[in-house]
């Protein structure tokens, strides 16, 4: 499938659309280290279901492209967020079921929570995925510290330096320590990896890892943004959170106590066996909560794809 390209905001954001051009909306929003193909599994269960699947490239993937030299190759949340807001303002869509993990979870968390009207349902793995940037230099277990490697690494002139230097090695190495029960071969990651040699792709991976934990300054223009995901807002639309339990970044999942920032209708399950990258190993039970997700939505939400007045 050949990627379109939209002016939405900051960017020209590379997609791909399947299914029913008047289907149900969803959007599916990929991670890092990955790109759009960790949904090629799951959309087929989606469009056969009559949904209109939209699957981007974030900021600083594959074909994505800032269309200013000046704009900041910001990665913070606030910047995703509006981002995938701007998308859909782009393609014309007021309603939409978002779905993510990682940093795209993290991009349909935003949106989810302070533009609640613009969603009908969220599947979202790894659960609340908002950053408490103000306590993140509170120290956690070691246990879990240690799986945070990467993104100390990351702080550095020597971690931005080594993935430039071999971006595909650092991130193979990734995929394996987060998902060890995938058993995934060299086509498979490089069709992502390609991805990654997206221009921007080091200085946006390195400023995301670099503000989420205060150690540099936002993009100006998304500090609004960033002022109200500092007081931790609710999710309030109907939502299917996913573990897995097998996930090598986030020891059985990490979502506990999650539960209190969800105040709409919420189901959480735990995927046995399942890392970091759900829709690609998991993609029958990630397109499963999509579908169920939806249904969960339906009685509030009856046009779930129309634009708000």
């Amino acid at each position: 499938m050949t990627p379109r390209r939209v002016e939405a905001g900051a960017l020209a954001v590379a997609y791909e659309e399947s299914g029913d051009p008047g289907g149900w909306p969803v959007l599916l929003m990929h991670g890092f280290p990955y790109d759009a193909r960790a949904y090629d599994e799951v959309v087929p269960h989606l469009t056969a279901a009559g949904a209109r699947v939209i699957v981007p490239w974030l900021r600083g993937y594959g074909g994505t492209r800032f269309r200013a030299d000046a704009t900041p190759r910001s990665g913070e949340q606030g910047a995703l967020g509006q981002d995938l807001l701007n998308l859909l303002d782009a393609l014309g869509i007021g309603r939409v079921v978002l779905t993510g993990y990682d940093w795209g979870g993290r991009a349909a968390c935003v949106v989810a929570a302070l533009w609640p009207e613009r969603v009908a349902g969220l599947v979202s793995q790894n659960g609340y995925n908002i950053q408490d940037i103000a306590h993140a230099m509170e120290p956690i277990a070691p246990e879990d510290e240690h799986r945070l490697w990467y993104q100390y690494l990351f702080h550095t002139e020597r971690g931005r330096a080594g993935l430039e230097r071999d971006r595909r090695g650092l991130c193979r190495l990734l995929w394996r320590l987060w998902s060890p029960e995938w058993s995934f071969d060299e086509a498979t990651f490089e069709r992502t990896a390609a991805s990654f040699d997206n221009p921007d792709f080091v200085e946006v991976v390195i400023h995301s890892y670099r503000h989420r934990f205060g150690l540099v300054a936002g993009d100006p223009a998304v500090a609004e943004v960033e002022r109200r995901l500092a007081l931790r807002p609710a999710i309030t639309v109907p939502a299917i959170t996913l573990d897995g339990d097998a996930d090598g970044v986030l020891a059985g999942g990490g979502t506990a106590g999650h539960a209190r920032h969800f105040a709409g209708p919420y189901e959480h399950r735990v995927l046995r066996g399942g890392g970091h990258n759900l829709p690609q190993e998991r993609p029958a039970e990630f397109a499963a909560a999509v579908l169920d997700v939806r249904r969960l939505s339906a009685p509030r939400h009856p046009t779930a794809d129309a634009p708000p007045e």
